[in-house]
């Protein structure tokens, strides 16, 4: 299978380089990589500046602060690092000059291997993550369990949030909210047209009253993986409730001081500051892969302090009969899914945050090896010659 695969990718690299690469200035070089203040421009030229820090100037956010001790990365450079792709000896530049990504970091229990930067984007910069806020949803949703602040996660939404009684949302216990499985009539593709600008970007969106008027049935809850962005946004009201604030204060408090984190990060948030947690979380690159080493760590921190239980830990890259519809091969072809994470091994030893347009964290738990990628687009083979450097970096 992977001599195939790679045959049929050096077949593709004759044809030419990606159809990116073949025009003169797509993604705004020449301008200085703009921004626009347009809030989720379409126009390619100004993915590379909103997707760092772009998007602030034009959607609501909440900021959430480092605190003063910083978890301290080594450098620890490996200059020879290559993999095999297609046939071909290759480096992260390489990877670098043929993708459109922004950033490449790979880790591993605080050293940093490889660490790039494309379309002259910084260290400094805070880069969008898409879904994978998802993945940090889950973190605080553990934290939440952890800490005794949600009994079960077989409980339904209405118990912690009254005012979703009688609704689909509210009826869907937190298990199958986590895992994609609320039952809801949404269709990702088709519905966030509609979902968008009425909890994010509106004149005056509100998550709030979009999960409690989204009450169209397609399945029994629980019996069919589908990806959306109303479960999230559900677990998201839970948590606001039962911490008596905001995500992000909660986030602050609770997962990025703790951990080390080396600069503020940002949410996108709805009109009444609650935050559309199923995407658009920024953070630097290192940030990141804090985040990723975190979870590789098994919810320990960088003073071996639990941050996020083994427990939760374990409940993310496990699967018990209630979690059949998003067994690895079940939620999608070669991949599974749980409680927000998405997996690249049938046994939960690569959890991955996956986000819109190339953004990754790739996680190996038996080697605790961490890499990061951010991207402004998703066409082409890049994922599998990607997850190939990944199995590199493991055995470096």
């Amino acid at each position: 299978m992977q001599n195939r695969r790679a045959f049929l990718c050096a077949g593709l690299s004759v044809a030419g380089w990606p159809a990116w690469a073949q025009t003169d200035d797509k993604w705004g070089a020449q301008r200085g990589y703009p921004q626009s203040r347009s809030s989720f421009e379409r126009v390619p030229e100004f993915r590379v500046g909103n997707y760092s820090g772009g998007h602030e100037r034009s959607i609501r956010h909440h900021v959430i602060r480092a605190g003063g001790r910083m978890a301290a990365w080594n450098e620890a450079p490996v200059n020879d690092f290559h993999y095999r792709w297609a046939g071909l000896r290759k480096t992260p530049d390489e990877y670098l000059a043929q993708w459109p990504v922004t950033g490449l970091l790979i880790a591993r229990d605080g050293n940093i291997l490889v660490e790039r930067y494309g379309f002259a984007r910084q260290p400094s910069m805070r880069l969008q993550s898409w879904s994978m806020a998802k993945s940090i949803t889950s973190l605080l949703l553990g934290i939440c369990l952890d800490r005794g602040l949600i009994a079960s996660l077989d409980e339904p939404a209405a118990r912690y949030v009254p005012e979703l009684d009688g609704t689909l949302h509210g009826e869907t216990t937190l298990r199958h909210l986590a895992n994609m499985c609320s039952g809801a009539d949404v269709v990702h593709a088709r519905d966030n047209a509609v979902l968008y600008p009425g909890a994010l970007l509106g004149r005056d969106p509100d998550i709030a009253r979009t999960v409690k008027d989204w009450n169209r049935r397609s399945d029994p809850a629980g019996t069919r993986f589908n990806y959306n962005e109303l479960c999230p946004l559900t677990l998201g009201m839970v948590m606001r409730r039962v911490t008596g604030g905001s995500l992000s204060a909660f986030a602050e408090q609770v997962l990025w001081q703790p951990m080390g984190a080396e600069a503020p990060a940002t949410w996108f948030t709805d009109a009444r500051g609650a935050e559309f947690n199923s995407i658009g979380f920024a953070a630097r690159l290192r940030d990141w892969a804090r985040l990723g080493q975190l979870v590789a760590q098994r919810g320990r921190g960088p003073e071996g302090q639990a941050i996020v239980s083994e427990a939760w830990i374990k409940e993310c890259t496990s699967w018990s009969e209630r979690d059949a519809p998003v067994r690895h091969g079940r939620a999608r072809l070669a991949l599974g899914y749980k409680a927000l994470f998405w997996h690249g091994r049938a046994d939960g030893s690569r959890p991955a945050m996956h986000g819109h347009h190339g953004q990754r964290v790739l996680i190996d738990m038996p080697t605790r090896t961490v890499l990061v990628q951010t991207a402004v687009d998703q066409q082409g083979l890049w994922e599998p010659e990607l997850q190939d450097m990944f199995d590199a970096a493991t055995r470096v």
